[in-house]
């Protein structure tokens, strides 16, 4: 994934473009690049390879002077992080300059026809394929850069954002999506072009959201132009973004990732507010009121998703089968797009994601509706590729993640599930009365037991030097424990580079068991459930063997405080909303080990914030 910026209006470029490519950094940061069209009609173009401040260093003293351009922030597919590799690409006969994010599939062959031409290449990015092609296209008779870029992509099999300026025609940007995410910004006689708006909101709150196959074209001081590739005109809305400024600040913390753990006793109550009566105990979900009938005959739900929404995707498993007394599976979106799925008009396919955008997940949601299913997504960023393709779903609203490692999305989309599964189960007649009340009513005590758990935010560090120069980890736990497990484990892997693995507390015998040594750090979740006593063997089976246990136990518990090495307790809750409140001191455990050990937490290696590529 990568992230690009353009401006064209009455502003200075340069400022506005650095300042959009910092808010996308996130989305990528193994090289960054800039293109300014000047007053003089030059076209110039600065690039590094590492973060957006190299850049900054490499533009100091130079001429970014001009009032349109387009920057880029990359994370590296076609060809390694490299000068040559970043963008912005550039035509052979200087005139053009194009930023792209997603994969053009076809570039070996388009090349190919390019070099028989004449056509000599800098780097080795399919982005400068598409750069050429369209600057062939235009020295062969096209009228104008939107022609140009018409016939362009209509030869491109693949997904695309990107955006072009040509310094013969100083006065417009043209960007164009497919299957990558792509947003205008409408300010006074200016406009904004990013991946997404958390580069606009310190200058607009007017956001309109391109579709697949659209073209828009941006000129100062007049109506924004939306066209297809055959040139007919789209309709569009804008809409009012729905962030603010302070979202997209660290707030005093040391690093996106710790804001966000801290931000989800708030985000959670964001997230059930207008969704739960707290006079009735009653859900109140949208998507299900409106789409009753067809969920409620559903004869077997799908989850798909990645990552951390694949661990969501088995707590809501649970939830959904314990609640609504219907089969679930959890898939892999990037197994299930290519092993041939048995989907029917009978199932419904919930899609999980955070930015809404994960292509893997896409490609399922195109799948399963080729095949008749209903499709219910869950994300968390509005007007989203996903939020587009799917029937109905359901908004997280839990506020932009920055952090590539995500922590409130995680309980966001548990949140989600929870309530869709209460509210089915209500519509069903699975859920007895008072189970419903009941469960409704400990979901409302989240928030202020989240903030519980957080004030052993100085415990949790102080723990963590213990572990720095752990090599692997262990993380265990049972029935809805267990997804935490998984999550925990991803955590560590993420951002410290430790090797992290999940299990089923029970499966530990059958292998994981043989790794247990003295050198081995196991973190056990083992609050109260129907299965304590069984955790409580398994610990004592990691103790026999020299294990270090850190267990995560319900406050006043006596027998696994002494079993373990180091405890960390939680507030009671029921154990079907313990994962909510059961994977804040995982992520803390994971963000202290990974301070500990001088890592960049919030931009972790070879990772970026959403795959929108495969």
């Amino acid at each position: 994934m990568c992230g690009i910026v353009g401006y064209i209006g009455r502003r200075k470029a340069y400022p506005v473009l650095i300042d959009g490519l910092r808010r996308l950094e996130y989305r990528g940061y193994d090289s960054a690049g800039v293109a300014l069209i000047n007053e003089k009609g030059e076209l110039n173009v600065y690039k590094s390879v590492g973060k957006v401040a190299d850049l900054e260093r490499e533009t100091e003293g130079k001429d970014v002077s001009g009032h349109v351009g387009i920057a880029h922030t990359r994370w590296a597919t076609h060809g390694e992080p490299s000068t040559a590799n970043a963008h912005p690409h550039c035509s052979c006969h200087g005139n053009l300059a194009l930023v792209h994010n997603g994969i053009i599939e076809n570039y070996a062959t388009l090349k190919e026809k390019l070099c028989a031409k004449g056509y000599v290449f800098k780097s080795n990015t399919d982005t400068e394929v598409l750069v050429q092609l369209i600057d062939y296209i235009q020295t062969h008779g096209a009228p104008d850069l939107l022609t140009a870029v018409q016939l362009a992509l209509r030869e491109v099999v693949g997904a695309y954002a990107i955006a072009v300026i040509d310094r013969n025609r100083p006065d417009e940007i043209v960007a164009a999506r497919k299957s990558s995410p792509l947003v205008v910004g409408i300010g006074e006689g200016e406009y904004f072009l990013a991946s997404d708006a958390t580069p606009m909101v310190s200058y607009i709150n007017k956001v309109v959201y391109l579709k697949d196959g659209e073209i828009a074209v941006l000129r100062a001081g007049e109506i924004l132009k939306i066209v297809d590739l055959n040139n007919v005109e789209c309709a569009h809305e804008a809409q009012t973004v729905a962030m603010n400024l302070g979202q997209l600040e660290k707030g005093g913390y040391a690093h996106f990732m710790l804001k966000e753990i801290f931000d989800q006793p708030d985000c959670i109550s964001d997230c059930m507010r207008g969704r739960i009566n707290p006079n009735t105990c009653e859900v109140l979900l949208s998507a299900v009121d409106t789409h009753k009938e067809k969920l409620a005959e559903a004869k077997r739900f799908v989850i798909v998703g990645c990552g951390t929404s694949w661990h969501a995707g088995l707590i809501g498993k649970q939830l959904i089968e314990a609640f609504c007394r219907v089969p679930v599976e959890v898939e892999y979106a990037s197994e299930f797009r290519y092993c041939n799925p048995v989907i029917s008009s009978d199932d419904v396919v919930i899609a999980i994601s955070q930015s809404g955008e994960t292509a893997d997940t896409l490609a399922a949601i195109e799948l399963a509706k080729q095949r008749g299913a209903f499709i219910y997504g869950i994300c968390n960023v509005v007007g989203s590729s996903i939020a587009r393709a799917t029937d109905t779903g359901s908004y997280i609203h839990v506020g932009p993640e920055i952090g590539v490692a995500s922590t409130k999305a995680f309980t966001g989309q548990v949140v989600v599930l929870a309530l869709l599964a209460l509210a089915l189960g209500k519509v069903k007649g699975t859920l007895p009365e008072k189970e419903y009340h009941d469960t409704v009513a400990a979901l409302m005590e989240i928030p202020g037991k989240m903030k519980q758990v957080l004030s052993e935010n100085a415990f949790i560090a102080d723990l963590s030097k213990m572990f720095t120069y752990a090599r692997n980890f262990i993380y265990l736990g049972r029935g809805y424990a267990y997804p935490v497990a998984l999550e925990g484990a991803l955590k560590l892997k993420e951002i410290s580079y430790i090797h992290a693995e999940g299990y089923p507390a029970a499966e530990m015998k059958h292998g994981p068991i043989a790794l247990i040594d003295a050198e081995m750090p196991v973190v056990v979740i083992a609050t109260q459930s129907a299965l304590y006593e069984k955790i409580v063997s398994n610990i004592q089976e990691i103790k026999a063997r020299k294990g270090r246990v850190v267990a995560i136990v319900t406050q006043g518990d006596t027998v696994i405080r002494s079993l373990a090495d180091y405890s960390i307790e939680l507030p009671p809750t029921l154990e079907c909303l313990n994962p909510l409140i059961a994977a804040i001191p995982l992520q803390l455990l994971a963000y202290h080990i990974a301070v500990c050990r001088g890592m960049n937490v919030d931009q972790p290696r070879n990772l970026a914030k959403s795959v929108t590529v495969e």
